[in-house]
């Protein structure tokens, strides 16, 4: 009956796709238009054996056993809930027990823990045959306190006192001067060497926020000189107050928001937190079109916190994935997060993902908003504004060229609405997610209602009444499939008989 039930599922949404409007190829693709998946490698899966080693999974701080195979092992899922870019962990070769990457001892050789040259090239190429772009987190900032340069009396001054004493694995690393010419002839000779040895499409360069601004001006407008197609994104290791000055005096494609994150984390963790606190953050920032996350390696998970006020997975992540996914900026999605992954501690959270686990309602929710979010361009690129709240819910719209989309989120713990009296007369608002359906009222508004803590995606038709022909046709095919099933039963029950 479970799958019949989702056969007929598939077969309507088929039907409901092939209604709605067409939506022109882009000329160019932006970061915009990616939803990123993180990756610690080593934490991830475990796809090759042969390599195990130095593994041991008892131990929180040595080598788990997750590796390039294990990756490319997990690609179509990947696919299938939506991911267009995966960013891998750092993959040079490390000092011992190196498994989060940033103990690096040779920039220019892979980690053999993780696997080979030859695993990474094919990762990419099979990536890249799915459509998926795959990046490569990058260190500047800091080497392994065993790395050759470290005694290399010719190369004193091309490190500097450490000046973060966390996470843990800050504790037996060096900070490089990248203030230093020489540092940043190096870091580009680097980058040069894995973008010519690879097809990779870009670089997470690790804490912007600890980079000289100088350096980080000159090595992305080197590489971007280079390949302007090319990835740099950032992320964000204390804080994100010197979001200007990397927006105004670097080439970075993107760089995390910690701000708007803490801010989202709590609003949807538990009801009633007004979501117009989270607009409100949003638009007192600087980098207002930034990575989207919830979740990170070294703080407790966004499951953890939500199932601590005893709210559900499927209620928190569908209120929290329609805001990233529908909202200015890119969705940056943790390993895990499909599942989704529970972590109180570092600990928790960078264990090996457990794939045999899941909840198989919020898998389809991924692919609902990414698939929605895929087809209609305005989510993507439109301008952003609040359009009205009523409590914990609020409305907001999205605007480009002439499409416009209304995002609604009820954060409430009880039914809200909020009226829209923009919209022309003889309109209506068709929902893509529960398929509401919004006509104008005797006041000529437009009235958005909710269900409790619920979301609801709608774009603008003419309101025609009824469509008898689509209704027709839809049941046609119900009763077809109906009719389907029936008779293979009898088929088979005759079969059994003889």
């Amino acid at each position: 009956m479970k799958r019949m039930a989702f056969m007929l599922t598939v077969t309507f949404l088929l039907i409901l796709t092939s209604f709605l409007p067409a939506v022109s190829a882009e000329d160019e693709r932006t970061v915009e238009d990616e939803i990123i998946y993180n990756i610690m490698v080593d934490r991830y899966n475990n796809g090759d054996q042969k390599i195990d080693e130095q593994v041991d999974i008892e131990d929180p701080y040595a080598y788990h056993g997750g590796d390039l195979q294990g990756v490319i092992a997990r690609l179509d899922s990947l696919q299938e809930i939506g991911v267009t870019t995966i960013s891998l962990s750092p993959l040079m070769e490390n000092a011992e027990n190196g498994y989060h990457g940033y103990w690096i001892e040779d920039f220019y050789a892979l980690e053999e823990q993780l696997g080979t040259m030859e695993d990474l090239n094919t990762l990419v190429e099979e990536a890249h045959q799915r459509e998926m772009k795959v990046v490569l987190e990058f260190v500047t900032n800091y080497v392994a306190d065993t790395h050759p340069i470290v005694d290399d009396p010719e190369k004193e001054d091309w490190v500097t006192e450490q000046e973060i004493t966390e996470p843990a694995w800050a504790e037996n690393t060096v900070q490089l001067n990248s203030d230093n010419p020489e540092v940043e002839a190096y870091l580009l000779d680097v980058a040069e060497y894995w973008m010519t040895e690879t097809d990779i499409d870009g670089f997470m360069l690790h804490a912007v926020d600890q980079s000289s601004i100088d350096f980080l001006g000159n090595f992305t407008r080197q590489i971007k000189n280079a390949n302007p197609e090319f990835y740099l994104l950032g992320d964000i290791l204390v804080t994100d107050e010197a979001s200007e000055q990397l927006l105004a005096e670097t080439d970075l494609d993107a760089f995390e928001n910690m701000t708007l994150s803490e801010s989202m984390t709590t609003v949807f963790a538990e009801p009633d937190h007004p979501v117009s606190d989270i607009y409100e953050t949003w638009s007192a920032a600087s980098n207002q079109n930034g990575l989207l996350y919830m979740d990170d390696f070294y703080t407790k998970r966004f499951t953890q916190l939500y199932s601590e006020n005893q709210r559900n997975s499927l209620t928190a992540w569908s209120l929290a994935l329609t805001y990233m996914y529908t909202t200015p900026g890119t969705p940056s999605l943790l390993q895990g997060t499909e599942l989704p992954m529970y972590g109180a501690t570092p600990e928790d959270s960078q264990r090996l993902v457990p794939f045999n686990s899941g909840e198989p309602e919020l898998k389809e929710f991924h692919d609902r908003i990414s698939s929605l979010r895929e087809q209609f361009p305005v989510l993507r690129h439109g301008d952003f504004e609040i359009v009205g709240s009523d409590g914990a819910m609020s409305v907001f719209k999205r605007t480009l060229d002439e499409e416009t989309m209304y995002i609604a989120i009820n954060n409430s713990s009880e039914s809200a609405y909020v009226d829209v009296s923009e919209i022309k007369p003889g309109m209506q608002l068709r929902g893509f997610l529960g398929d509401h359906l919004v006509r104008e009222n005797e006041n000529g508004d437009y009235r958005i209602g909710l269900p409790r803590e619920s979301t609801e995606v709608y774009g603008i038709q003419e309101n025609k009444g009824l469509n008898w022909a689509f209704i027709g046709f839809v049941l046609g095919v119900f009763l077809l499939f109906i009719g389907g099933i029936i008779y293979l039963t009898v088929k088979q029950k005759n079969r059994n008989a003889n």
